[in-house]
Formats: structure tokens, C-alpha cells, sequence
């Protein structure tokens, strides 16, 4: 990945995190909250099934929808993608690992791109069941759209308490 680790902005700058934490996080997510202005002018974030390719991130949805109607009229996005999270209830805290992703949404209409996403997709969510995926993904693809994420930075934020009482 060559997007930019721009921790900056981030308050509490004693909660940075590493940037190689940072990017094992992306790289195991299991899932990201996709989150983009909406055709109202609106935020608008949803949990979403996404795969890291370099420097992009790969989403399957419906061909149709509030989220390819807002990326229509804002390609601006973020993804956000959680690491370890332990409550601490006798604490009045947790302890956490997030990262957030910046970058630029398009739609996805070449179809050997779509393929290839797919297939990612489906190494990552389901390897165990990658010929069967395979033979339903082909089956899906023409109701399948595939959302791109061109990502230009991250950052990268945690808290652990390494057992102060």
C-alpha cells in the first residue's frame, strides 16, 4: 500500500497507532462501516463486506440502491475498520484498535475488474468454498455491482491499558 498514514488530525496523539498495527487491522478486517453523504446531503454509513487490494478496497452490492446513488453524487467516502476491542466496565473504559480509511468511490464497469473483485472477495470470505463461490458468483455477477474505493490515507488510533488499575 502507498496511500499515506497521515495521523495528524488525530486529538490524542498519545494514542497513535503503529502504522504496521495500522495495516495488519486493514489487511484481517472482517468487516468495515462504509460511510458516505447520502442524495440528501446526509451522512449515511453502513457495515459492509470489503477486501483491501493495495491501495484500494473492494464492496459488492446490489446493482441498485442508496449507496451507488450517493457515491453517484459523492465520490468522496470512508471506511472504518476495528481491531481488538475489550470492555472495561470496572474501568469506565475500553480498550480499542480503529483505523479509518479516506479515499474516492466509483463503480466498478469493467468487467474483468468486477470479476477479479469478486474473487477476492470470495478468497477472503469464503476460501473453503471457493468453486462452489465461483459457480455462484458467475451465476450473480450480472446482478452484482462492485464499488471501488481508491484509497489516499489512513490513520489509526488505539487505547490499552496494560493493566493500570
Amino acid at each position: 500500500m502507498n496511500m499515506i498514514y497521515n495521523t495528524k488530525t488525530i486529538r490524542r496523539q498519545d494514542r497513535v497507532m503503529d502504522e504496521q498495527r495500522a495495516r495488519e487491522i486493514i489487511e484481517n478486517a472482517e468487516y468495515a462501516v462504509f460511510s458516505m453523504i447520502d442524495e440528501d446531503g446526509l451522512p449515511y454509513g453502513i457495515p459492509v463486506n470489503a477486501v483491501f487490494s493495495g491501495d484500494s478496497a473492494y464492496i459488492h452490492c446490489a446493482p441498485e440502491g442508496k449507496k451507488l446513488r450517493a457515491i453517484a453524487l459523492h465520490s468522496d467516502v470512508s471506511l472504518c475498520v476495528i481491531g481488538n476491542v475489550n470492555l472495561l466496565p470496572d474501568k469506565f473504559t475500553t480498550e480499542y484498535e480503529s483505523v479509518v480509511l479516506k479515499g474516492k468511490a466509483t463503480i466498478v464497469t469493467d468487467e474483468e475488474e468486477r470479476k477479479n473483485a469478486i474473487h477476492i472477495l470470495l478468497e477472503k470470505y469464503s476460501s473453503e468454498f471457493m468453486e462452489r463461490g465461483l459457480y455462484y458468483a458467475a451465476k450473480s455477477l450480472p446482478r452484482t455491482a462492485v464499488i471501488r474505493v481508491d484509497l489516499s490515507e489512513f490513520s489509526g488510533k488505539c487505547k490499552h491499558m496494560h493493566n493500570k488499575k
